[in-house]
């Protein structure tokens, strides 16, 4: 079913909600009455009326029993990270599609290094860890390295019983680099701009029928571009507000696309903490509660880190110990 065949929407407002990347049933359905308002210059009454057709016909926003969904999660696909006592944190397999990651700690932790690991691995097939699928990545403080991409694969091909044998043994390093899009975010505007050009994009490639559709989005870092231009308490309750909208922009594409999304997160010592780890994540309760699964990275010594796995819907807190070699993320 096309948006024009919606009650309500003609060419003209089908176009506009084109527009703002609403392209499918899917991604109307799950927009709010204010957005349509907002993006195709419409009453709320006619917004409300589209939202519900759009639910109705794709099949979204009413209740079911805990069976159908559990019949649904069998379509949650695994992403490695490489480690594999780090992707036992995860209860086996490593990150989950339709949910959001959260990977926060000091510089040097090896928030990146995991970010760049995973553009890699999730072209992998199924089979070896991967998702079969390309990345996209937005890069607010310009940490992307395409040699260090080049390391990595070449790291995969190695592991195995013979050179080229490994479990990246058909990957080509110029091929990973075609199905890995970067977007440079200047500011939390245009961040959360690229949010919805990625879903844009991820639909241009299914249409496309590409071999590689989107399974994977980075936001390295997610709160980076509003801890700099939102600064004072009086700012606080718009930067929340607007990180808030920005997560749950990205959860939208996870759940839309199958998809991984891995977010990277700042930290800062609270300087009144006299017992315990001083060090906090950016972003506060709002963050906290919209990411799925949340990481601890901290350094140990040499290549060696650690992961705690601080918060999860259905595991336990725990802890792992990986390393950032040169060949990539590895136990």
């Amino acid at each position: 079913m096309d948006l024009e065949e919606l009650p309500g929407v003609g060419p003209a407002i089908a176009e506009k909600l084109r527009e703002a990347g609403l392209n499918s049933l899917e991604a109307v359905a799950v927009a709010s009455p204010a957005e349509l308002v907002e993006t195709a210059e419409i009453g709320e009454a006619t917004a409300a009326k589209i939202i519900n057709a759009a639910r109705k016909a794709a099949n979204i926003g009413g209740f079911e029993t805990g069976d159908k969904i559990l019949e649904r999660r069998k379509d949650v696909g695994r992403l490695s990270t490489g480690s594999k006592s780090l992707d036992n944190l995860f209860g086996g397999g490593g990150l989950e599609t339709q949910a959001m990651t959260e990977f926060y700690g000091e510089f040097g932790s090896g928030k990146t290094q995991i970010a760049h690991q995973l553009a890699v691995n999730v072209q992998l097939p199924v089979e070896r860890g991967g998702l079969d699928g390309s990345a996209i990545m937005i890069d607010t403080e310009n940490t992307f390295r395409p040699e260090r991409i080049k390391e990595m694969v070449e790291g995969l091909k190695g592991e195995g019983e013979g050179a080229g044998e490994g479990v990246g043994a058909e990957l080509d390093y110029e091929e990973v680099l075609k199905n890995i899009h970067i977007a440079r975010a200047y500011n939390s505007n245009h961040q959360m701009l690229l949010v919805e050009k990625a879903g844009e994009l991820a639909e241009e490639l299914k249409k496309k029928g590409a071999e590689k559709p989107v399974r994977l989005m980075i936001i390295d870092s997610a709160t980076a571009q509003f801890r700099s231009e939102y600064v004072g308490r009086g700012t606080l309750a718009g930067r929340q507000q607007k990180i808030n909208k920005h997560l749950h922009d990205a959860l939208k594409f996870a759940d839309l696309n199958n998809a991984v999304v891995m977010i990277t997160n700042q930290v800062m010592v609270r300087p009144d903490a006299f017992f315990g780890d001083p060090t906090r994540p950016i972003g506060g309760h709002i963050v906290g509660h919209t990411a799925t699964f949340r990481l601890y990275l901290r350094k140990s010594k040499g290549e060696k880190r650690i992961a705690r796995l601080v918060d999860s819907p259905n595991l336990p807190e725990a802890e792992a110990v990986f390393s950032v070699s040169k060949v990539g993320i590895r136990d």
